[in-house]
């Protein structure tokens, strides 16, 4: 059994290609489900899909560990940790409706498998041409829905602007974009400092997104002397240290 899963999780063979295509498409469903979820009424069927979820995303994280080759890390690595945060958002809801947007901490797990990235990059043109948008785009996305977390449970008790998730996406978007209208504040000397890191970290991960956007693309080769593993397309040499590089492309045979 262990040598199965450890062929699902770490193999080329294609039922482990599928697998792992299958729990990424699982993963995005998942994060489509939880964040659209965060903005209805808990009833009992919602709850039972948070079960069903928290169960899948039990068995992985134990198939994960089962095969793991050091353990106590990968289980206090930031994206162990973020799927104990989704665990137990899920099966212990009591802890707090309000952290119900911390489940998308889930999303943290897509694109960071090595296996998972090698294979959408050979399989799909457009992965590898905007690789780095779709990690940046990502990373900006968990961001704003943690610090929506935060802003809704640590204010709505007490701030009478904050009502719903809603609100607290609406003020976590309009800090981080600067536009900062107004109607909305956080109270008090946790709520100021709460505003400063959506706005230095928030704008920090926004700015990196646009940079990725409108930079001339590069494509992701190592290069076998220094290791350098970002290249112009048409790159004929290592920028680095000169050294002849090989990069295919769609034409090449």
């Amino acid at each position: 059994m262990k040598a199965l899963v450890e062929e699902l999780y770490e193999r080329d063979t294609p039922r482990a290609v599928a697998f792992r295509y299958a729990l990424l498409v699982f993963d995005v469903v998942t994060v489509l489900f939880l964040v659209g979820s965060s903005f209805t009424e808990h009833t009992p069927l919602i709850e039972s899909f948070d079960a069903v979820i928290g169960v899948g995303i039990v068995a992985d994280f134990a198939a994960r560990l089962w095969i793991s080759r050091r353990r106590l890390a990968d289980l206090v690595h930031p994206y162990g940790v973020a799927d104990l945060v989704v665990i137990v958002s899920l099966l212990a809801p009591m802890l707090g409706e309000g952290f119900a947007f911390l489940r998308v901490a889930r999303m943290l797990r897509l694109l960071r498998s090595y296996q998972t990235v090698r294979r959408l990059r050979a399989d799909f043109a457009f992965f590898r041409r905007n690789e780095q948008t779709i990690d940046a785009a990502i990373n900006l996305l968990v961001f704003i829905f943690v610090m929506t977390a935060i802003v809704y449970e640590t204010q709505h008790w007490t701030n009478e602007a904050i009502n719903d998730y809603a609100d607290a996406l609406y003020f976590t978007v309009t800090t981080l974009t600067t536009t900062g209208f107004g109607d909305v504040t956080l109270k008090g000397t946790g709520g100021k400092m709460t505003s400063v890191v959506i706005m230095i970290f928030g704008v920090s991960l926004f700015l990196r997104l646009v940079q990725v956007m409108f930079r001339p693309p590069k494509v992701h080769h190592k290069c076998p002397r220094c290791g350098l593993s970002r290249h112009d397309h048409d790159a004929v040499h290592c920028k680095a240290c000169g050294e002849i590089l090989n990069i295919e492309d769609e034409g090449a045979v």
